[in-house]
Formats: C-alpha cells, structure tokens, sequence
C-alpha cells in the first residue's frame, strides 16, 4: 500500500504538504539519529535503576488508609532519585501539576523574611500568583507571607545575565534561586543540565547557602543527566509530562538533596510525618510503568518537534528551536505573528489527535493565567503535555508552543494536517 496515498485519501492532506513533510523528514534523518542513541542511552539508565532496587510486583500492591510502610512507594522514590542523580525523591500521585510540584519545593524551603530570586527571568505564569506577583493580598501567595521577591533578566540572546545575578547576590542573602529550565510561554534557549549546572556553580560560589530550585518541567529524559547530576539542590516536574511516558494518569516528583526534599514532603503530608505515610492506592504499577516507557516516548516527542521545525521553517515561519539545533527540552515553538494564525495551527494539531479530533479549541480564561491561552490536546489523560499537544497565550508575537507526541507516526499526522490548515492545502 502506498503510504501517501493512504494520507491523502483517509486525512484529505494535499499533495503539496505531503511533499513538504516528506522532504522534511529526509532533511532531519540525522537528528533522529542523535535523538535515538540518546534514548538507548536513558532506556538503560532507567533499566538499571528499576534491577538495583529490585522492581517485581509486590510494589504494585495498592495500600490505603495512612499507606504506612508502602514498599512499592518507597522504591519508586528510590528508582527516581537514582535516575535523577540525587540523594532523594518525592514520587506522589497526590501531586496535581508541575506548578503544585514547584510550589511545594518554594513553600517547604522559604520563611518568612527569606528572599527568593529567579534567575532566568520571569517564572512560568502559573507561579506568578503562587510567587505573589499577580493575584488578591491574602491569597496565600509566598508574598502575603513575608517572602520578598527578585526577577533578573535575561540577556537578550536569552542567556541568564551573570554580572545581575552577582550584584543581587551579593547585596542580598538570597535563600533560594529559581531556574527555569524550559522557555514556557518565552522565545529564548531551552537551557542543557550542564548549563544549568554551571549557573548553580557560579550561585554557591557566591552565596553557597542559598539553594538552587529547578523547574525541570518538560526537559526529563530529553538529555542522558538531570539537572540535580550537576548541583540542584531541588528539581520539580510533573508525571503527566516526560516522566509519566504517557501512562501515569496524574502526579509529580521533586528530586535533589535529602534534607531538602524532606521538607518538600512535610508540606504536602505534615511536618513529622512526611513520607511516612501516604497510601498509594493502586497508581504505583502505572507509575513504575510510565517511568519505564518515558525515554522511548520522550524520543518519539522529540522526533515529532524536530519533524514540525523542519516543516514551519520550510513554510516561512521563524521557529526555535531551528530543525538542526541540540535540544533540551519537547517543546517547538513557532512565531505566527498572528492571533488567527496562532488558533488555525491549534486547530489543526487537535484534528490529528487520537481523542476529541472533532473538538475546536478555543481561547479561553484558564486558572492561572493572566491572558487567554487557547489549548489543543487530545489527550487519553486529561492535558497530558507528554502526549500531543499545542498552546499558546493570545497575545503579541503569538507564538504557538507545540510538545509531545507519545508515537512519532501520531505526532507526524498531527503536524501534516495544522500545515494543511495553515496554508489552505494550496500550492
């Protein structure tokens, strides 16, 4: 059966795009190459994590009640922190979002008076009211708690600025930095772990009390380390991104320093009991699954984002990153410099999705933002960023952020019919 053929009477893709995408694919053969070595690689760090802990099925027995001595939950918290290259690891279902992540690492570390500084410039939005810089005084925010607040800017090739970074630091007893791995809704790099690690290098070289707290959302799996290999006192995401390799249904992990992360799991149990207790409920055995696919499903993310670089920049769209550059991260964004643009190309990921294809997405007020952000995901979990989705906040350059993918061959559907959408199926 002819492939294209098969496309182009099942999905109605024009010639046109179909020649572009092929063309495409033949142009980024080597990156795909890159990326599944890097995958062999991750697969096996993960392979032997779950042998030296001893994985069977005994931990995924469910517990319930107070879940004291849940053996499969504290192997998982063991298998992570390996992987992760740290001390320990807080592995709960129990966690909403990378947001909830993040926000508990930020309230278990800071007191009231402590300053807290990000040093990759402003934080993803979501934190902005958890910080206190957007939202009602008396909402709980770090702010209405005394904690003061410092945001340095990025350079404008997007690079943190070091010079800033060591007068504040210097000024100031900063007692925790925030770093933000990915771009969120930004146009500049993606930042590697040894990046990061050098950033947090050149923090204690300054200030060797503070601690160094990574937002490492949509980065995990993506290179061979993590940020907490290279120094982070505490990395945070989400298990319904990379870690979850599309099978964890809900969930987060913090992972770094032990004493750190044991203050982590006092504030989302209770001081005195932290890890101690929290039934499992019978989520371990999709849990200790998802973490076993999540470097092949990662690989298949970041095929499908090289695929759609390749494929925009060869319609006229400025995109980062470009086709042939390292990646860091799952996410592609696209430059549309239109509002129309923006939600033709949303509409079109959602059209090659598995579940709700027949959906429009449209823009809309979500919790957490401070503009309307339209969102295409067709999800068999519920805005599972793993799985093929596109985002993006209504609002000038409009750029539209595309990540996951949990097949390539899926992915790929995905990114022929937006560019179908997108140019009318003309020539």
């Amino acid at each position: 059966m002819d492939k294209n053929k098969f496309i182009k009477d099942s999905f109605a893709i024009s010639d046109r795009t179909l020649k572009i995408v092929d063309e495409a694919e033949k142009s980024v053969s080597g990156q795909f190459q890159y990326i599944e070595n890097i995958c062999e690689i991750n697969q096996l760090r993960v392979m032997k994590a779950f042998a030296d802990n001893r994985v069977s099925d005994t931990h995924f027995v469910p517990t319930t009640g107070y879940g004291y001595d849940d053996v499969g939950r504290d192997t998982l918290d063991r298998v992570y922190a390996d992987i992760m290259g740290a001390e320990d690891a807080l592995v709960r279902h129990n966690f909403i979002s990378g947001t909830h992540t993040i926000s508990t690492a930020l309230f278990a570390v800071l007191r009231p008076g402590d300053m807290l500084v990000s040093i990759t410039g402003k934080p993803y939005d979501t934190l902005e009211e958890v910080i206190g810089i957007e939202g009602d005084a008396g909402n709980g925010s770090l702010k209405d708690f005394g904690v003061k607040y410092r945001q340095i800017e990025l350079k404008e090739d997007g690079m943190p600025d070091l010079d800033a970074i060591r007068r504040c630091f210097t000024e100031n007893k900063v007692k925790a930095a925030a770093i933000q791995r990915s771009k969120g809704y930004g146009w500049r790099p993606t930042y590697s772990a040894k990046e990061i690690g050098d950033l947090i290098k050149f923090v204690k070289e300054i200030s060797p009390e503070t601690v160094c707290i990574v937002d490492n959302c949509y980065g995990e799996f993506v290179e061979t380390e993590e940020p907490s290999a290279y120094g982070a006192d505490l990395i945070a995401g989400s298990l319904i991104k990379n870690p979850g390799g599309g099978l964890a249904p809900t969930g987060g992990y913090i992972a770094g320093k032990k004493k750190y992360v044991e203050l982590c799991a006092y504030r989302l149990t209770s001081v005195g009991i932290g890890k101690e207790a929290g039934a499992s409920l019978g989520f371990n055995r999709q849990l200790y699954q998802g973490l076993f696919m999540a470097p092949h499903v990662v690989s298949q993310a970041l095929k499908a984002a090289v695929l759609c670089s390749a494929v925009f920049e060869k319609l006229g769209y400025e995109v980062d990153p470009k086709p042939d550059e390292v990646r860091h991260d799952i996410i592609q964004s696209i430059k549309f410099g239109s509002p129309e643009k923006v939600i033709a190309f949303c509409e079109g990921i959602q059209k090659g999705a598995p579940v709700d294809s027949f959906v429009t997405p449209e823009a809309w007020d979500m919790p957490g933002y401070s503009s309307k952000v339209i969102m295409a995901a067709g999800a068999f979990n519920q805005g599972a960023s793993i799985e093929l989705s596109a985002d993006a906040p209504i609002k000038p350059p409009y750029i539209a952020y595309m990540q996951g993918g949990l097949t390539y061959e899926s992915a790929k559907l995905g990114i022929m019919v937006a560019a179908d959408k997108m140019t009318g199926g003309k020539a």
